[in-house]
């Protein structure tokens, strides 16, 4: 029997035993006119048919014929928790400044790191909440948030807190991202601000529990290869699961450093060379690509999808979710950028914005695809078949969203 019954729909499972690699990519589990039975949260039967024989007198049942039925959207690269808004600089970006330089100058982060250290815990709930219904009613249903923008102890703690406290549907999977960028008090002593992090910081996120993933962002103007290392490995010492920021804008050997180190995933990668894309695919790595900062940058390139799927690598997709390089908080849109900006087809999109991703949070168990005994949730989406997702761009195409399932979202 079930809480819940979705029939008539075209059901997209994207079930599989892990991440898809390369062609794999291309299944998306299609089922036609078929039902999704959901009993205390859970699904018990994906299957053909209406379902019937799991309707009782108390099942809410919704019929979605000519919708997608499709798992919720998993956004596996956030930077959720910061205060403050950054559109004073968009005329620099227009005028070709590079993010380095906007760095440099005070901008960037440095300047959200400000306004971090300024709000106060409910501030920064508050701004938290408003992203996740933003999130919720286009569709994402489980995120991963760094910290990052309060770069010393209490402002990082405080910012981890904060998403330790939030209560919201949709689920958050916490990451460390204190080696985010040199502080203004410490940009004469790096070697300074590295040891805080290694030997304050991160011991006390990992013994009251606050984060699972340790990031670094390993870039020139961030981060060398040799700090990054040093950083994550103390991570992992002290039990955390690793992440990294690589090669976003200079080939840096960010990639083949989270091949060497067992990360869990790679992250932006817009310049990753073969040799890394190579390395990840030997070590298992999932590249998160993130094509909305590449448009929203102007960078005039991509990061290599086609070649990451033809070498046989599980690609997931994500927002980046930040005030200054991708203000943007819906995976939808990150569709149409993935599609028009690095080749991917819709197939292979949805696949790596919910099974993949699922698995770049390590959450692939238990969210990620539509499959019996996983947790409900399901969107229902206001399209005839998944290329309708990406064709006709610009709106959103949620018209329930279930989350644990429940109803969290009807008619957007």
């Amino acid at each position: 029997m079930a809480d819940l019954v979705i029939k008539n729909g075209r059901i997209i499972t994207c079930a599989s035993n892990g991440p898809k690699h390369g062609d794999e990519m291309e299944d998306i589990g299609v089922i036609e006119n078929g039902f999704v039975a959901v009993d205390n949260g859970k699904i018990t039967e994906v299957s053909h048919g209406d379902g019937s024989s799991f309707i009782e007198k108390h099942t809410k049942v919704i019929d979605a014929e000519g919708k997608v039925v499709m798992p919720g959207l998993v956004d596996p690269h956030t930077h959720l928790v910061h205060y403050g808004s950054r559109e004073n600089e968009l005329e620099m970006k227009l005028n070709g400044v590079k993010y380095i330089d906007i760095l440099n100058a005070g901008g960037g982060i440095l300047s959200t790191v400000r306004a971090t250290r300024a709000a106060s815990f409910e501030n920064l709930t508050n701004k938290v909440i408003n992203s996740l219904n933003i999130m919720l009613k286009w569709g994402t249903t489980t995120v991963e948030a760094k910290s990052g923008y309060g770069l010393n102890f209490v402002d990082e703690v405080k910012s981890l807190e904060v998403l330790k406290n939030i209560n919201h549907p949709v689920d958050i999977v916490r990451t460390y991202l204190g080696a985010h960028a040199i502080p203004p008090e410490y940009k004469d002593n790096r070697d300074g601000y590295i040891n805080l992090m290694i030997d304050k910081v991160m011991p006390y996120v990992a013994e009251n529990h606050l984060a699972e993933f340790v990031d670094c962002f390993c870039e020139d103007g961030a981060f060398s290869i040799e700090e990054s290392e040093k950083i994550l490995r103390r991570g992992i010492d002290l039990g955390f699961k690793v992440k990294i920021h690589a090669d976003e804008i200079e080939p840096m050997g960010g990639a083949s450093l989270a091949a060497k180190l067992g990360a869990i995933s790679a992250e932006h990668l817009v310049a990753a060379s073969d040799e890394e894309i190579h390395d990840m695919k030997e070590a298992d790595v999932i590249p998160v690509l993130l094509p909305g900062t590449s448009f929203y940058l102007r960078m005039g390139r991509f990061a290599r999808a086609r070649k990451m799927i033809e070498e046989g690598l599980a690609v997931a997709l994500a927002t980046d979710y930040n005030p200054g390089t991708c203000p943007c908080e819906s995976l939808q849109s990150i569709m149409v950028f993935a599609s028009m900006g690095m080749g991917m087809n819709p197939n292979e999109v949805i696949n790596a914005m919910t099974i993949n991703s699922a698995y770049a949070i390590d959450r692939g168990n238990s969210v990620g695809s539509l499959e019996k005994g996983k947790i409900a949730d399901i969107l229902i989406m206001n399209a005839p078949n998944e290329n309708y997702l990406i064709y006709h761009f610009g709106i959103n195409h949620v018209h329930y969203v279930i989350k644990n399932g429940k109803v969290a979202v009807e008619n957007d």
